[in-house]
């Protein structure tokens, strides 16, 4: 290496003392003296070209310019149309162009006669120049022989302010007024290029002094020290430096690359394929040639960051320049970098990813599967039996269930999810759970207390490759709810830092399973309170076939309600509502609602009449609630209640806030009926309509809350048409068939919001059930319906209830004739029992009360109300009507008729 260093500075030296410095000099000079001055003379020929052009660019742009602000000056078009234009015009172009600096301004009418010019004799002559653009509308500039000699001139066009055309003015310069322009700048242009040209000259006349005083006044021994401190830096620095010839050949080598590589000392020289003990990838490296920016390499037990580079640029001889870096150490210390960052950002997933819902089997699903592959093959998951339901749990681990199982294969040995576990106290996870801090396991073969769990499971999982675990428990406010377990089988064993990890990662967990177990409990409290709340089961009636589904939210419970009220005479009320908001406070106030609806309808109230009562109501609860926070949360509950007559098969409704409902008809169309809508209850102030329908037997009416079709992912609208395609063209189809079938398609998953659904498959009552009478307000014809009533029953096969109904029925309709008025009429009807109605046109109503032992009157209601199940008034528009029913003697006979 000596040597050859010598060599190459003997070499170096001849070379710069062996030509005369001062010829190759003086060449340089000359040469660059000669390309300086052809510079400057091309500089100069296009200044001079530019100034030129730019003078000529110059004279036109500024006739443009006079000839169009004289164009649109004042008063011009006035002057036009003045008798004698030119008296008027002569002096004003005058003036602008001795301000302007131009030669001349012709002001012309559309033929061309100049109505001024600068030598008088040529006004009324015509202008010398092309006007047909001009006559469009354009601007026209040329250059043109005219009056004045060799002229550039501009001709624009003069408009009435409408767009026409009325006169055209001419503006310009004689060129050779702008040739005298371009000969007072070209002085200055060669007095430039001449000052260039001798600054070039000076500036080269330095470079060439300066070349000389680096090249003769440099003294051998200090050439000779210049090349030492080469060599010094170069066997000095820790990186290596390589230097490969076009062929492979190792031309240059320091110390450090030596080192590195291991090369031999006789490795200057001798190419590469030379050099057996040269790692093989990196010699394949250092052949190929091709740039390499900190490739990291494994040779001789180290890390070497490459860097390569040709040598072939500006001149030089072909080849490349390799540097190496041993980056063992620094790879160690990127490597922990690169453990801490993934850490961290496994820790800031599972913040992300961990408790997005409040469900608890979820949650600890996503704690399972934050943590595979990244930090555990498997992750297990195990909580109290408890904890699944909201409760506390226990304080130890015997009750424990599997909730959730995660890995990077599906084949493993581990306890399935679903089961149910109980820990024996020397295994990790009753120690865990029992302490409350986590247990490490580094070697699952030479721990003996997990064995005795499963001792046959515990050999099937080491077989399976897992060798090491991390219990941690799941432990929120200073209750343990569980354990998280995490085995390896692929990588190396937990060690204490990674029990940190998993602590952090479980603890970050927790606090969402925790809120998860608390909202479970406040959840089932709240479905169980409203389920309490709701029917659990319809009431036996004959007009309607119904199907109901109720479907809690899967954020909580709201009041959402329904109900089938049978209502006298073979009538059925149906009911649906919605309490906003949700919760324990919601569900109780649907029960006040649906209390009250069915207190009311006992009253046997028209449907309007009804809801302006539980309008009433629901204000003064709004009112009376004692906490100023839930003041006002009843204002917004909605509902729609309708009463169906299967004698007439009229069912008449009306709703307060709430959503119209779908009807069905025998042949499978859908429609939505137009029922006047109310406000929402609570509010007050405006009165409630109904919508009286006649409905067709086998008709479906379907009554819903809104939570069935408002999303948010679709307007209400596109709900609405949704529930139509659902119902429509299934006629034959029952209500239980019509409820599975909506919610399949509305409600594919769980709902957002609380859903209560109601179809109803309406029944006419036969006409040979139903008997009626008008009764003349005679007391004579008493005793004519009592054999007309007996007669009836005997056909129906009741002989056996006509003492009774004769009794009944002569007390109705004698208060009917003694205390009400016209008309009066009776009817019978033949259903689940046997009905029977007096109505008059009188809205009196009689009292039962006692009678003492000497009144004369007041028993007939008594005898009334001991002969039926149940009797009772309801009032019409025109009066009232009194029914009382009677039981049947063998329902279940009539049924199977």
């Amino acid at each position: 290496m000596s040597d050859a260093s010598a060599r190459f500075r003997r070499l170096a030296w001849r070379t710069v003392i062996g030509k005369s410095p001062r010829s190759v000099a003086g060449q340089v000079f000359l040469f660059q003296v000669a390309l300086v001055v052809l510079l400057v003379l091309c500089a100069v020929l296009a200044l001079v070209l530019q100034s030129k052009r730019d003078t000529s660019t110059e004279a036109k742009r500024r006739s443009i310019a006079v000839a169009q602000t004289f164009a649109h000056a004042p008063g011009l078009v006035e002057a036009l149309r003045a008798p004698e234009p030119s008296r008027i015009l002569q002096p004003m172009t005058e003036a602008g162009r001795r301000s302007a600096g131009v030669d001349f301004i012709v002001v012309m009418d559309t033929d061309g006669i100049r109505y001024t010019h600068p030598m008088p004799s040529r006004i009324g002559q015509r202008f010398v120049g092309t006007i047909a653009p001009s006559l469009a509308g354009k601007v026209h500039t040329e250059s043109v022989h005219g009056p004045l000699g060799h002229e550039v001139q501009a001709v624009v066009p003069v408009d009435d302010g409408r767009g026409k055309v009325i006169a055209l003015v001419s503006a310009g310069l004689k060129v050779k007024n702008v040739t005298s322009e371009l000969d007072r700048q070209l002085p200055i242009i060669l007095a430039a290029g001449g000052g260039a040209l001798v600054m070039s000259t000076g500036g080269t006349a330095l470079v060439g002094r300066r070349l000389r005083r680096q090249t003769h006044s440099l003294a051998p021994d200090e050439m000779t020290r210049m090349y030492e401190h080469h060599d010094t830096v170069l066997h000095s620095v820790r990186e290596g430096v390589l230097i490969i010839g076009a062929d492979g050949r190792l031309l240059l080598v320091n110390d450090e690359a030596r080192r590195l590589l291991e090369l031999p000392a006789d490795a200057e020289g001798r190419t590469l394929r030379e050099l057996p003990d040269l790692d093989p990838s990196t010699a394949e490296l250092l052949l190929s040639g091709r740039p390499a920016n900190d490739e990291v390499h494994y040779a001789k037990g180290r890390l070497l960051a490459v860097n390569q580079r040709p040598t072939d640029r500006a001149g030089c001889p072909g080849g490349t320049v390799v540097t190496l870096r041993d980056s063992t150490e620094l790879q160690a210390v990127s490597g922990r970098a690169e453990v801490a960052r993934e850490r961290l950002e496994l820790l800031y997933d599972a913040g992300l990813c961990i408790g997005s819902t409040l469900d608890v089997v979820r949650t600890a699903d996503e704690l399972a599967r934050v943590a595979v592959p990244r930090f555990a093959d498997f992750v297990t998951v195990d909580l109290a039996d408890a904890v699944l339901h909201g409760e506390e749990p226990e304080r130890t681990a015997t009750d424990l269930r599997r909730v959730a199982v995660s890995g990077i294969r599906d084949d493993h040995p581990l306890y399935e999810r679903g089961r149910l576990i109980d820990f024996l106290p020397s295994t990790p996870q009753a120690r865990g759970y029992g302490a409350g801090r986590s247990e490490l396991v580094t070697d699952l073969a030479g721990a003996a207390g997990w064995r005795a769990q499963d001792p046959e499971r515990a050999a099937r999982i080491l077989d399976y490759g897992i060798h090491s675990l991390i219990a941690a428990p799941i432990r929120a406010g200073g209750v343990v709810l569980g354990m998280a377990n995490f085995w390896r089988a692929k990588r190396e064993p937990f060690d204490a830092e990674e029990l940190s990890l998993a602590e952090e990662l479980v603890a970050r967990a927790a606090v969402s399973i925790d809120n998860a177990r608390r909202y479970t409990r406040e959840h089932a409290l709240a479905v169980t309170l409203q389920r309490s709340l709701l029917p659990r089961a319809l009431p036996e009636q004959s007009a309607l076939e119904v199907g109901y589904r109720y479907l809690p939210a899967q954020s909580g419970v709201s009041g959402d309600w329904f109900d089938v009220i049978p209502l006298p005479g073979g009538r059925v009320a149906l009911a649906v509502g919605d309490v906003v908001g949700h919760g324990l406070h919601a569900a109780a106030t649907m029960g006040r609602l649906r209390t009250a609806v069915h207190n009311f309808s006992t009253l046997d109230l028209p449907p309007d009449e009804l809801l302006q009562h539980l309008d009433d109501l629901v204000g003064r609860l709004d009112q009376d609630e004692a906490c100023a926070e839930t003041a006002g949360e009843l204002v917004g509950a909605t509902c729609l209640y309708a009463i169906y007559d299967p004698v007439t098969r009229r069912c008449v409704m009306a709703r307060a806030g709430h959503l119209a409902p779908a009807l069905v008809h025998p042949d499978g169309s859908v429609t939505f009926p137009d029922v006047p809508a109310g406000p929402p209850l609570g509010l007050g102030g405006l009165p409630f309509r109904t919508a009286e329908l006649e409905l067709a037997e086998g008709s479906q009416l379907v009554l819903y809350t809104d939570g069935l079709i408002e999303d948010r992912r679709r307007d209400l609208d596109e709900g609405m048409e949704l529930l139509r395609r659902a119902l429509a063209g299934h006629p034959g189809r029952s209500p239980e068939e019509s409820c599975r079938a909506v919610l399949e398609q509305l409600l594919p998953e769980r709902p957002g919001d609380d859903v209560a659904l109601l179809v109803a498959r309406t029944r006419a009552l036969p006409a040979d059930r139903v008997a009626d009478w008008d009764v003349p307000r005679d007391p004579a014809a008493v005793s004519g319906m009592r054999g007309a009533v007996s007669a009836k029953l005997a056909e129906w096969g009741l002989a056996e209830l006509g003492f009774g109904m004769e009794l009944v029925l002569s007390e109705l309709i004698t208060n009917a004739i003694r205390y009400g008025s016209d008309p009066i009429h009776v009817r019978l009807i033949h259903d689940r029992t046997l009905i029977c109605e007096v109505a008059d046109g009188s809205s009196t109503s009689p009292h039962l009360r006692y009678a003492a032992t000497t009144d004369e009157g007041g028993r007939g209601l008594f005898l009334v109300s001991q002969l039926a199940e149940r009797w009772g008034t309801r009032y019409t528009p025109h009066g009232k009507v009194i029914w009382a029913e009677l039981a049947l003697p063998d329902l279940t006979a009539l049924l199977s008729e």
